[in-house]
């Protein structure tokens, strides 16, 4: 199965549409193209990582934009053999005064149910309050969030630069609000900073899932903490080679993880910028990092407990996994 539950909208502007939009945004054609504007061409650190994300940031100033790449996004997924889609966004980024905070959030619903239509394959928003936002901001965004709960938006996140900004202190105003809404609750930790800060982000955000995680493979306590408290790592091996969280991919701890019980799923965060889509995230978990055929069942069986969909695409989803398909 593929079961994406780590993907960013921002990481899925297909360089074509850039190219067609650029004039509308006003942007001139890079010197390469839109391709080698939008894509990494090797591994540095998350502050220049995430750099590279923010090249697409003019795509998504107006509505028809924000809902036409969020349509593409999923049928990119669905082309690619997805069988489920978490599409995450920070909106207040996108936040203009001709685009109000709860239009950005209502054209990328709008965007994702037309590739839910057009494509078949179930797919849902989180909306990511960011690192380096003021607590007054992310709480208005974990806001309009939960006005769209039931509407599209189905999680709340904590993204951004760990590096930069690594506390959560700030933050657990916003996460209260996006739990009162009935939200799914995930955060990107352990990214960059200590093994420690899943533990940290689970202890006072609440949340069920943790982004990438990478660096509780180097904390073995806060490792076999987060495994008995059933706690999923969402793996995106390639996105953690880029951001200079591992030295290679083969170098991943995925396989650690599985080993030692860890509950995972599958991400392929920023594809565009990365050249990995799901599918080949997929790939690399055999013969690259060790997993065997009952860890990626496993792994199926898990990713489609976590979804932060309603319980008629959850259900369907651990009716597929128990089916081997």
């Amino acid at each position: 199965m593929l079961i994406d539950l780590h993907s960013h909208l921002e990481g899925r502007l297909r360089p074509s549409t850039a190219a067609e939009l650029a004039g509308a945004a006003g942007l001139p054609e890079p010197p390469a193209g839109w391709a080698d504007a939008l894509q990494l061409t090797g591994p540095a650190d998350l502050t220049v990582y995430l750099q590279k994300v923010a090249s697409s940031y003019p795509f998504f100033r107006r509505r028809e934009m924000l809902a036409r790449i969020a349509r593409e996004a999923v049928e990119d997924a669905a082309a690619d053999g997805g069988d489920y889609l978490e599409l995450r966004f920070g909106p207040a980024t996108h936040v203009s005064d001709s685009l109000p905070l709860d239009e950005v959030v209502a054209a990328v619903c709008e965007g994702v149910a037309d590739g839910v239509a057009l494509t078949g394959m179930p797919a849902g928003v989180v909306v990511a309050a960011l690192r380096h936002h003021s607590p007054t901001v992310n709480e208005d965004v974990a806001a309009s969030a939960a006005r769209f709960a039931g509407r599209g938006v189905v999680g709340f996140d904590l993204a951004g630069d760990e590096l930069l900004f690594p506390a959560l202190e700030p933050h657990v105003g916003s996460f209260r609000v996006a739990r009162a809404a009935g939200l799914g609750l995930t955060c990107h930790a352990a990214e960059s900073a200590p093994g420690h800060a899943a533990r940290s982000a689970v202890e006072l955000l609440g949340v069920s899932r943790i982004g990438h995680g990478a660096h509780l493979a180097s904390d073995p306590d806060a490792l076999a903490w987060i495994v008995d408290e059933g706690i999923v790592i969402e793996i995106c091996p390639t996105s953690n080679w880029y951001t200079g969280a591992i030295p290679s991919v083969a170098a991943h701890p995925a396989g650690l993880f599985a080993r030692a019980g860890a509950a995972l799923a599958l991400g392929d965060d920023n594809p565009v910028q990365t050249g990995s889509p799901l599918s080949a995230e997929r790939a690399l978990l055999g013969p690259t990092l060790g997993f065997t055929a009952a860890d990626l069942e496993r792994l199926d069986r898990t990713s489609a407990a976590a979804v932060f969909a309603d319980d008629s695409v959850r259900l369907g989803l651990i009716a597929a996994a128990a089916g081997g398909h």
